[in-house]
């Protein structure tokens, strides 16, 4: 019975367990408008490409688990109609 549980106190741990991270916000921020007050915008460019790409992963791995868990129940699904009609077919050549 516990171990239905240990999965859902092992995500609501990491939920709550913070670290502390130093951002860089502010110097990239910096580096961006003196590269774009100097007439040269690859920095720029490369630094927003870095963001989206960043951006991206966690939707990629949310989709990719909502995929493999549709897929899954798909297949459950299909089992227990197989199930069904397997009982049902029985209790006809039994007479029930």
């Amino acid at each position: 019975m516990y171990k239905k549980f240990i999965p859902l106190l092992l995500i609501l741990l990491l939920v709550l367990v913070q670290f502390d991270s130093v951002a860089q916000c502010a110097m990239c921020r910096t580096t961006v408008e003196s590269t774009i007050s100097n007439g040269r915008s690859n920095i720029a460019t490369g630094l927003n490409t870095g963001i989206l790409y960043l951006l991206s992963a966690p939707y990629l791995l949310v989709g990719a688990i909502a995929f493999l868990w549709f897929r899954q129940s798909k297949k459950e699904q299909q089992e227990r109609i197989a199930r069904f009609k397997i009982r049902q077919k029985v209790s006809q050549i039994l007479g029930q």
